[in-house]
Order: C-alpha cells, then structure tokens, then sequence
C-alpha cells in the first residue's frame, strides 16, 4: 500500500487530472487512461492455475484455532461480518465510529496522523492505538469483541514515526546482495513498530520493476527476480518470525502484506497504476517471484496492486487473486486492497463493488469511503449478490491471523511487551543495522586516480543540497507520504551526510567545511558534492525519460565549478532509480550512487573516509540492482533482456583494489529536446518545481505549504488534500476568520511570460467551487514584483460557475497585464485568489494552455 495517500504502499495513488493536452505531455510524455479505464488491447490471455508452483504454505492446519474461528463465526451477525472486510483511516473514523461500525482495522495513510500532525509525537500514535483498540474490545452497544488490527506502511523502518530508525529504501538494499541484513531490518523495524501500538506493516514491497520511469522504482528491490525472490522471504521472516518458531507472530513481531499483488512494477511505459502486459510467463515468472518465497515464509497478507493486467483491474481480478493465489498457490492469508483500489474496478465506485469481494478480496482498503461501502455490502451480502459463503470465507481468513497474533488474549496496545518503549525507536543497535545497510548499499561507478578514499585529515568541503539534509537522504515515505517539508528536528536520531564526515574528520584532525553552495572559505584538497532527486511517493515519482532534472544545471555546474579551480571532486548521487548521468559522471573524478540511505548518513563517510591511521575502513560491496542507463531514452533495459546494453551492467560495482579509471563518456542523451516541464505551475495536487504555494491572512501573516494539511498564522486561510482522480492529488482551500486571506502560487526565479502573452495563452486551473461567500468579494491575482500585479474582481463570475463540479477555468494572460500586471517578464505570482470568508475551493492543476472550458471575461483596465 500505500496509504495516505497511502498506497503503498497501503496504496498506491491514482491518476492526475488532465490539466490540458500540452501541460499532461510535458509532464508524462503522454495521456493515459483514467482509473478504472481499460487501455486499448486485446482481449486479456486467459491464465491457467495449472502453470503455477505450489510454493507451499507453511502452517499446518490449527484445530483448536479453528473451533476458535467457527465457534466465532457461527455467532456474528451480516453487519459484524462485513465491518471485519471493511478498512479506513483514521483522518476519517473515530473510536466512537468503530464501536458502532466493528470494522476490522483501520490504517494510517501516508498523510494521515494524530491530531493532523506529520510530526506528532510517539505517545501521539499509542494513545490512538490504545483508543481503537477499546473501542473494538467494548461491548457495551452490544457488538462483540473482536480486535481491530492497526495497519501502517512502515516501508523503511517504522518511517512514519518521530525518532524511528530509517532504513535505506529497497532501491538501496537491493545492491547490498545480503537476505540476512533483510531479515535483521525486518526484526527492527517490527519492534520499532510495536513500540508505537500497530500490528500491521504495509511491506515489503516485491516489485520487479521493469521502467526505471516509474515513480515507485525505489520501493522495489531489483529488476532481478532472483534478488526479489531472496529477499522476499527473508523480509517477511524478518517481520513476522519463522513458522514454528515461538517467538511466531509475537508481541515483538508484525504482520506483513507483501505487495502489489501482481505487476506493478511492469506497467507500461512506467505509469503508476497503469497498464501490464498479461504474459503469463513473464507474470509468473518476473512479477510473482518474491510471493513463492513470501507465502513459503508464511506471510499473513498480500495487497492488491492498483494496476490493470490487459485492461482488466487487479481488484477485480477472480483468476489471480483466488484461482492463482489461494487455490493453486494455498495462500492461507488474507488479500486486503490499497487505498480505494476497488473503486477503480470496471462497474464500481469507492462505495460500492461487490465485484472486488467476488473476485476473492478479503478486506477492501476504503480510507475515506467505509460508510458508504459498509452500506452497500452490508446489502448486497442480505441480497445474495455476494454470497454468504464468500463472506464468512473472507471473515474466516482476517479471523485466522487475529488469533493467530493473540490478539484476542493481548492487552491494550500500550501494556503490550514493547508498548511505550520509546527508547526503541531509534536505538543504537538499531541504527547500527541501518548504518551497515548503508555501507553495504553504496556503489562505485567511478574512481579516477584511486581518489577514493580520502585521508580524513586533509581540508574537506562537503557541498550540494543533499549534504545536511536528512529529508533529502531519505526520499519519500518519511514522515509523511511525499517526505517533503520536514525539518533537522524531526530526525532527532539521525546523522546528515554531512555530520556524519564532519564526526570523522575532526576527530582525525583534519577540517571539515560544508558550503551547501560550494563557496570555500579556504581552498579544500577534496570536495564532497552530494545531490540528487528530491523525495517524491507513487505516481507524483513518474518520469516522462530518464534525465535528471531537466532544465536545472545547478548541481552539474557545481561541480565543474570546484573541479575548474583544481579541486578533487567525488560525487554522491542521491536517488530512488538510476538516471541517464552522463556529464555529472564526467565532471567527477569519482561517482558513488548513494541510493535514498535513510537517517544514517553516517555510514557513507565510513566509507568514503580511511581511518585515522590511513587505512581502509570499509570496502565498497554494492552491486547495481538496477542496470545503469547509456542514454536517457533507454527505459527498460533489463538483465536477460534482449539487446541489453546499459552503460553499467547488474552486478557492476568497483571495490577499492579495482582499476576505477573511467573514460569520458559520451553526453548526448538521447532525448532531442529536454525543457523542464514547461507551463506547468501545480500538478497532482503540487506545486511543481521552481514554485511555491503561500497562505496569507489578512495581518500579512504567512505559511508556505509544505503538507498536505496547514493554515495561516491566525488559521484564517487552510488547507488540506484531497482526493480527486488519485489519492491526495488535490488541495482544498478553505477560508474562514475575519478578513480577506489569499493562496498564491509564487515563482522562483520568476516567469518570463512575455511570449505567452502576445499570444492567445491562458492560466488554466482545474478547480472546484465548494462554496462562495456570502458576503465580500472574490479576486484573481498575478504579480511580476513590488507594485506591480493584478487583482480582478471575479466574484460575480465565480457565481456564475457551477458549483460542486471540477472545471477548467481560464484567466487569459493578456487580462493580467491589462490589469495591472505590466512586467510579464517578471512573473512572480502567475496565479493567486484573495477571497472573504466562507469561500471554498478545491484545485489540482495550474497551468499555460489555450483551450479552457470557461473563459472568464476580462474587465475593463482599471482607470490610471
């Protein structure tokens, strides 16, 4: 799933919304089909159960736990049954619903928190647990007590918790070529997720990711299905324990859903939830190779993938999720679905699909629509559209695994063997097994002149925007689902990049200076530069080529810069993928792919440091798990492939005693023309690169949006996300207090628009109007610097819209500059809204284009 946005990794997310034609190409290389909307193909190959390993489920059948299981059964009313199938999140259930509604669990989405708060403390996340779980263990109403069971995508270490270790992301752990380390992150990062009161971990993901385009490359381990497939088991052993052994399914322990069941990471063309060729070899054999060895290692849930196989939705699949999986597999777990993954079966809506049910999902993942779709299963399973048997079938599985766990015999979450001990999370043994994670991920590409490793007591510049940031470091999924707008103080057990080599190089006697920007205050004999991709989570990670920031030459221009003055330069390249990187290779005199490496920073000056002594401290063991790409345009390109030709091969990787020598390499990419996504403003619910959005109230108070969720000082103006066509891709904007409060887009460096204007072009937003004020005025405004903007009244025109509805409104460039925005080469604010109280607004694109649906007219220049 995703959650949370969740998808998976408790979801995974679903599609943007068109901005306009020219905006979606930039953006993704192309349109594609909505939810739920079949791509044109052929009809879907028939799949035969009988070509299919038995890989064996390893519990043998439980007697007593089953007259436990049906003694249960027997007594529980239709209502009771279909609240255990029945999963949300807690931004939208309260412990007063559960006790009326008995649903089976609940989840934290990606952006989803106590109290709303991406940082809130761990005492925060138990005192929930302990609240859900009493209200599914009080029987006062008359319902019966059966525990609710917490979900959370503790896809990295329990990463969504204050304070927790941060693992490296799968990217990263793939090239350590170490099940054993997997296993051991897998037991950490179950007691980490204990400590906070939740059961249940959305993980691991088992992708075999085919198109490095794809924003969700990172959370799998390989293009290997052999690397998959040992880690697979590993993981969930790691989790859960051993079948057979005592400490199975312990309070020290969690619950896995391995995902995304099945082909998510082979979609075409690298669109998240997209389409996947329905080869049944290449299903069987690529994408299903980490659940063989997951359901041999007892795992207790798989998750639905969102993707289509052939056009026809995973959730509604019945051949592979019950005739593959359950039957031929004996899969003796439960399937659950990702965030509102049902709603985008052919013939369903978020609260409304018995298909899903009927093809063999056992609990629907229904984050912000459980009422509606307890209601309608509730009478379908009366009418017999899902038969009974199927539903006690379901009931019967999520059953199993609660008493499996001991969860009717457990205590409330907090009095629980690892409940409250705070002191866990971030422990020092644990951040040992991350730092050796780290070590054992890294990967040298390149190493000119044996520069690597440094003598710690030479003068060392540590620059780049990655260098002092564990944010960055640590990529998406951390602490909210994009992992963006954290700070230093939310790591409080963590080592930036930096930190970690400025530990070393002091206590070797050396100098260490970080210059983010890379101006020395004294001439270094070594500089570190460290960058990358910023995080991003899902489809907001989809690539339309594999170049790396199109369009910004900032990072490569640093590093030409410190090499022009003399200087060694080792790059450290951050990312969840591997990307075409051919002229920041060779404006490098070494190059080490880095990965997403979580809060231990720490462990690449390990690395990249000798020790006091001069001798090695640890060897470079990473070995690519993603082949490197030869051009831009190389989009899969995978081992075993035909005419496989990457720049550097799976399995490359330089240790110390290798020639690292690298000729230059060649810097056309590929790709004939590269802007960086131009006239894009805001898409997928966010602002796009080199934009802002900003809150201002009435007093001039301020609040730059870097959550989902956030309001101006005085809480006259918030804002929160929203889904629209995918989970989160929207954001609505409410204003209430006093006065009038304003939501602007701002540039930086600002627009040169003046192009655009002479011709017929538009700002275009895709919005909603929720609700108008009822008194006070609503404006549209632009500006291009101090005194010089544009604010129009556009109060009677907006009530002209419809309301409710998500349309595509126009504001014509010319009409700013004819209103007051004069300099449109200078574009600061292409787009804002003041508006009085009580307007209410929902938007996910702003754009350039020239075909709005509703044109507001411009009015007449306002008098000199």
């Amino acid at each position: 799933m995703s959650a949370v946005p969740h998808a998976t990794s408790a979801r995974s997310r679903p599609r943007i919304a068109p901005l306009c034609t020219a905006l979606l190409l930039a953006l993704s290389g192309g349109l594609h089909a909505a939810p739920g909307e079949a791509p044109a193909t052929a009809a879907p190959a028939a799949i035969d159960p009988a070509n299919w390993p038995v890989p064996g489920w390893p519990l043998r059948e439980d007697a007593a736990l089953e007259r436990r299981v049906e003694a249960l059964l027997a007594t529980m009313t239709v209502e009771e049954k279909v609240g255990q199938i029945v999963q949300a999140d807690i931004s939208t259930i309260t412990p007063d619903d559960l006790r009326k509604y008995r649903l089976g669990s609940i989840l934290a989405g990606g952006n989803s928190d106590p109290g709303n708060q991406y940082n809130a403390k761990p005492q925060a996340w138990l005192d929930l647990a302990d609240a859900f779980w009493a209200a599914s263990m009080d029987t006062s109403g008359g319902g019966k007590a059966i525990p609710v069971i917490f979900g959370i995508d503790a896809v990295h270490g329990q990463s969504n918790i204050v304070g927790a270790t941060l693992f490296p992301h799968n990217v990263g752990l793939g090239a350590t070529r170490n099940p054993a380390l997997m296993r051991r992150i897998g037991e950490v990062t179950a007691i980490e997720t204990r400590v906070t009161g939740m059961e249940w971990a959305f993980a691991p993901t088992v992708a075999v990711p085919r198109d490095d385009r794809w924003g969700r490359a990172y959370e799998g381990y390989s293009e290997s299905p052999d690397v998959v497939a040992s880690y697979a088991g590993a993981m969930v052993e790691g989790l859960q324990g051993k079948p057979g052994a005592r400490d199975f399914l312990s309070e020290r322990h969690v619950m896995v859903s391995v995902k995304h069941y099945l082909g998510d990471g082979g979609t075409r063309n690298g669109k998240d939830q997209g389409d996947t060729p329905g080869d049944e070899k290449t299903l069987r054999d690529v994408h299903a190779a980490g659940y063989f060895t997951a359901i041999r290692a007892g795992a207790q849930a798989v998750m639905a993938s969102f993707n289509s196989i052939d056009g026809q939705k995973m959730h509604g699949r019945r051949d592979l999720m019950t005739d593959v999986l359950k039957d031929r597999m004996g899969f003796g777990g439960f399937i659950v679905g990702d965030w509102n993954g049902h709603g985008q079966v052919e013939g369903c809506t978020n609260t409304n699909c018995a298909k899903t049910f009927n093809a063999g999902l056992d609990m629907a993942m229904a984050p912000d629509s459980w009422r509606g779709l307890y209601d309608s299963t509730v009478a379908q399973a009366k009418s017999g559209d899902i038969p009974m048997s199927r539903i006690d079938d379901a009931v019967r599985r999520i059953l199993r695994v609660k008493f499996r766990m001991g969860l009717f015999e457990a205590p409330k979450p907090s009095q629980r063997a690892l409940g409250g001990k705070f002191e866990l999370l971030g422990a020092p043994a644990h951040r040992a097994v991350a730092r050796q994670a780290v070590r054992e991920s890294l990967v040298l590409l390149k190493n000119n002149g044996g520069l690597l490793p440094l003598s710690p007591k030479q003068r060392i510049l540590v620059a780049g925007d990655g260098a002092d940031d564990v944010g960055k470091q640590s990529g998406g999924w951390t602490l909210n689902w994009q992992g963006t707008g954290t700070t230093r103080a939310d790591y409080p057990n963590a080592d930036t990049i930096w930190e970690g080599f400025k530990q070393q190089i002091d206590a070797a006697g050396g100098r260490a200076e970080l210059a983010i920007d890379g101006k020395y205050r004294e001439k270094p004999d070594a500089a570190i530069v460290v960058f990358g991709e910023n995080p991003y989570a899902e489809f907001q990670g989809d690539l339309p080529n594999l170049l790396y920031k199109p369009g910004d030459d900032r990072d490569l221009d640093l590093l030409r810069k410190l090499k022009a003055d003399g200087i060694p330069v080792v790059a450290v390249f951050l990312s969840g993928r591997p990307l075409w990187m051919n002229r920041e290779i060779n404006a490098a005199d070494a190059f080490v792919a880095a990965w997403l490496p979580g809060s231990e920073g720490a462990g690449i000056a390990d690395v990249l440091l000798r020790d006091a002594r001069g001798k090695v401290q640890h060897d470079f063991k990473g070995k690519l798990s993603f082949s490197w790409p030869r051009r831009a345009d190389q989009y899969e390109n995978n081992v075993g492939q035909a005419n496989y030709d990457p720049l550097f091969a799976f399995g490359h990787g330089l240790r110390y005693t290798d020639d690292g020598t690298l000729a230059p390499l060649p810097e056309d990419s590929g790709i004939a023309a590269a802007p960086a996504q131009p006239n894009v403003f805001f898409v997928r619910g966010k602002a796009a690169e080199g934009f802002r959005l900003r809150l201002t109230d009435a007093s001039g108070g301020t609040y730059d949006v870097m959550h989902t969720r956030g309001a101006t000082p005085d809480g006259a103006l918030s804002i929160a996300g929203v889904d629209r066509l995918a989970q989160e891709d929207a954001r609505q904007l409410l204003w209430t207090g006093t006065g009038a409060s304003a939501a602007e887009l701002m540039a930086t460096p600002a627009q040169d628009l003046q192009r655009q204007t002479d011709g017929d072009v538009w700002v275009i937003a895709d919005l909603r109007i929720d609700a108008l004020p009822k008194t006070g005025k609503v404006a549209w405004l632009a500006a291009c610097g101090d005194k010089c903007g544009a604010s129009i009244d556009m109060t009677s025109q907006f009530a002209g819209l419809p309301r409710g509805e998500w349309l595509r409104v126009g504001m014509q460039l010319k009409c700013l500059r004819s209103n007051g925005a004069n300099d449109m080469r200078n574009v600061t604010v292409p787009f804002g809204l003041r508006a009085a109280p009580g307007f209410k607004l929902t938007v996910s694109g702003i754009g350039l284009g020239t075909d709005p649906t509703h044109k507001l007219a411009c009015p007449a220049a306002p008098a000199p």
